[in-house]
Formats: C-alpha cells, sequence, structure tokens
C-alpha cells in the first residue's frame, strides 16, 4: 500500500501557510504543548469541521486576538483533515 500523497491544493495551502506553522510550532515548543496538540489535532476528527464553524461564527468578536491569515490558516486545519494531518506532522517533525 502506497502513502498518501498530498494533492496539489494541499501542498499549496501547506506550503503557504508554512511561516504560520513554524510560529505556531515554537510556540507550542516553548509551552512544552506540541506533542499534545499533535495528537489532539489527529484524534478530534469530526469535531474539528464543528470548531471551524464555531470560530467562523465568532470571528466578528474575536478578530483582534490573531491577525486575519492565521485564523484562515486555523481554519483551513479545522476543516480539511489532510491538511490537519500535514500539520501534525509537521508539528512532530519541529519537536
Amino acid at each position: 500500500m502506497q502513502p498518501a500523497t498530498p494533492e496539489l491544493g494541499d501542498t499549496v495551502n501547506m506550503n503557504s501557510n508554512r511561516h504560520i506553522w513554524r510560529m505556531w510550532a515554537n510556540k507550542l515548543q516553548q509551552w512544552g504543548l506540541a506533542n499534545w496538540m499533535a495528537s489532539f489535532i489527529e484524534a478530534a476528527g469530526p469535531v474539528n469541521l464543528i470548531a471551524a464553524q464555531l470560530i467562523y461564527m465568532s470571528e466578528p468578536f474575536v478578530s483582534g486576538a490573531l491577525p486575519e491569515e492565521q485564523w484562515q490558516a486555523l481554519t483551513e486545519i479545522l476543516e480539511d483533515s489532510g491538511e490537519a494531518r500535514h500539520f501534525a506532522a509537521y508539528l512532530r517533525e519541529e519537536i
């Protein structure tokens, strides 16, 4: 069985968000939460979709907490299981 390869769109999203992922990975490592967060993202599965929708609904109230591109990167991770797997793998690589 061959490992799944990312689709072209997945690669573009992953590469465009790589600087954000690096920033998040650094913070999570500083806090000692990188491995825990990677496991949580992988295990949450369908709950990630609900979390993404909650973020969209709360965006007018919390928009100043993070720059727009970080909110977008977060919702992409939550909405796309492939993107979530890539981010979890990225967190584990950075540990």
